[in-house]
């Protein structure tokens, strides 16, 4: 028999959206991003990832046609946010505002990106990375839009029972 104390403080290993959502954090830490893209390694630099790979996750969520996935995925976005701000020192009251606003960039983003990714252009996808991502001086976008157009590519050939249990064929 187990003791309590082992029940108690045993890893527990993330299923479901929530190993999805590990998966994207984990993705979006990849060191790559930061030292071969050429994305700034800052708490912005860092959001900026955290929400781009978020955002292709979430567009190819949405072709699942059930959008509670969509959802469950916004939620984990959020709740991490509001931890990453209370701990920056962002107070009560202001939490909820930073949040609407991270919200509604991930929103614009998701959008931004699946319009770059579809498009034959490839500059369409390199002028939404020039706005949503902070690069170091001088680096260009295209280093990152190559990153996630590969990134897109891994989503699409993931079947999404398994991007579900947050298993992205990499």
């Amino acid at each position: 028999m187990k003791s309590l104390f082992s029940r108690l403080f045993r890893q527990i290993e993330p299923s479901g959206i929530n190993a999805l959502w590990h998966d994207v954090v984990a993705i979006a830490r990849e060191p790559e991003w930061y030292r071969d893209a050429q994305v700034a390694d800052t708490i912005e630099g860092r959001f900026d990832m955290v929400s781009a790979v978020t955002a292709l996750t979430m567009a190819r969520l949405q072709d699942s046609g059930d959008p509670r996935h969509g959802v469950e995925l916004t939620e984990l976005f959020i709740t991490d946010m509001d931890g990453q701000l209370r701990e920056e020192g962002v107070g009560d009251l202001m939490v909820g505002k930073h949040i609407g606003k991270l919200v509604s960039a991930l929103g614009g983003r998701i959008s931004a990106y699946r319009e770059g990714l579809e498009s034959d252009d490839p500059a369409v996808l390199d002028e939404a990375v020039r706005r949503n991502v902070t690069l170091l001086d001088g680096a260009s976008p295209g280093p990152v839009a190559q990153r996630l157009r590969g990134l897109w590519a891994d989503l699409a050939a993931t079947p999404m029972d398994q991007l579900l249990q947050g298993k992205v064929a990499r």
